[in-house]
């Protein structure tokens, strides 16, 4: 039972004015999205599932955050089989055209991750810092030359995901797959994608985020 070869996992939280535009992109290049509401209090599972493509709306019902969500998505990809499981986030960050690239580069890796730090001119000041030093943190734990640490746009070979599940709720759950990945001596490419940044508010807490960090590198 192989039709969804290629699954799409979007968390998504309050994201009523991108959803559909990135859910529509999407579909265009993967056999099967996995929507995952992190406790949306406003439309956006409703607009998404009015449309006729090919989806599944998992809820947590209450806000759990995007470590939480991302596991809920791999469980249901390795559920179902797929191949490849593709995570990018839901406002409109991360280019959906670029999935093709990110399946071109898994034939010499497990694991695809995003790099924006060769388009950093449009990432603001304190993310690009944040990034710079959470990269080099986590290329000195795992000794493995990570790039972008932070990028959400990922590309995972499904069968590799039961290995490396993350087990924090937080956004620090990307980091901890990555020295999870390099327990498990997988390997780790990157992709050059562009720096999108409008006007949507980031949903990171600065002060979680840094302790969540922290726990990873100095507890995993």
């Amino acid at each position: 039972m192989l039709n969804n070869k290629i699954v799409a996992v979007i968390p998504f939280f309050n994201e009523e004015e991108r959803i559909v535009e990135v859910v529509t992109k999407t579909a265009k290049y993967v056999d099967l999205i996995i929507a995952v509401d992190d406790g949306s209090m406003d439309k956006s599972s409703d607009m998404i599932s009015q449309l006729n493509l090919p989806i599944i709306i998992i809820g947590n019902g209450i806000n759990e955050g995007k470590g939480s969500a991302l596991k809920k998505g791999f469980m249901k990809s390795i559920e179902l089989n797929s191949f490849f499981t593709i995570t990018l986030d839901a406002d409109l960050q991360h280019p959906p055209e670029l999935i093709p690239q990110f399946i071109n580069e898994s034939k010499n890796f497990d694991i695809v991750i995003g790099n924006r730090r060769k388009s950093k001119s449009d990432m603001p000041t304190h993310r690009r810092l944040s990034n710079q030093i959470t990269s080099f943190l986590l290329s000195k734990k795992t000794d493995y030359k990570i790039l972008d640490s932070q990028c959400g746009y990922r590309l995972y070979k499904t069968e590799i995901l039961k290995n490396i599940m993350t087990s924090f709720n937080g956004f620090e759950a990307e980091s901890e797959i990555i020295v999870n990945a390099s327990y498990q001596k997988l390997k780790i490419g990157f992709l050059t994608i562009p720096t999108i940044y409008g006007t949507e508010k980031s949903k990171m807490r600065p002060f979680n985020a840094i302790i969540g960090f922290l726990k990873v590198l100095f507890f995993r």
